[in-house]
């Protein structure tokens, strides 16, 4: 065996030595270290009451916020709307405390949403801000709520066939997922920005 092969063999053993303890330390130990409960805990234990009349059992309304999950995923809201307060830029003072590890070991945080773009308000303790109205408006026709939106309107999520629109089961468990994000965080603070949220803009009649 000449030099050059035994130099070939030797960065070929090398080689693959690396990929294991890579595949070791980076995939196999992390796996290990991960939390081992029961993400499901965290699920509501009861049907809050505004939502009673479109959920029969905890069971339907847990189906629901899994399919108003997989909604906010499909129509990509995590683009423009984050589920995560970075340290950075003062967040904590629009959006409470800087998130904490815990608050996503839950089911309807897999995936994690954290987003990379600030387009939207942060909505990771959005449970609770605004009525149910609020969101279903906001769905249908933004600006009808906040006159700067961007956002597009989801009118698909509506029979336009009855006046005023009707919220499809799509439009109600979306709703229900968002007024459900943050729901299981104990003692958070909401920061002033926050509590004003809750109030709409007056009409023009007032």
């Amino acid at each position: 065996m000449n030099r050059l092969e035994r130099f070939s063999t030797v960065f070929l053993i090398a080689g693959f030595i690396s990929f294991l303890v890579a595949f070791l330390f980076l995939g196999i130990w992390p796996a290990t270290m991960t939390s081992k409960t029961d993400l499901s805990a965290d699920m509501p234990r009861k049907v809050p009451a505004e939502f009673q009349v479109h959920y029969k059992s905890v069971e339907a309304y847990h189906d629901g916020l899994r399919r108003g999950r997989d909604l906010y995923v499909r129509e990509a809201c995590w683009h423009c709307h984050s589920q995560y307060v970075r340290p950075v830029s003062g967040e904590s003072l629009m959006y409470g405390n800087v998130s904490t590890p815990g608050e996503y070991e839950n089911e309807l945080n897999r995936p994690q949403l954290f987003g990379t773009r600030r387009v939207g308000p942060d909505l990771t303790r959005e449970a609770g801000k605004r009525t149910n109205d609020w969101h279903f408006v906001h769905l249908y026709n933004p600006k009808a709520v906040e006159p700067a939106s961007i956002m597009p309107g989801y009118t698909w999520y509506f029979d336009e066939s009855t006046n005023p629109p009707t919220p499809t089961a799509d439009a109600v468990a979306l709703v229900a997922y968002l007024q459900n994000l943050g729901a299981w965080v104990k003692d958070v603070r909401r920061s002033q920005w926050d509590m004003n949220a809750v109030v709409l803009p007056p009409t023009p009649e007032e």
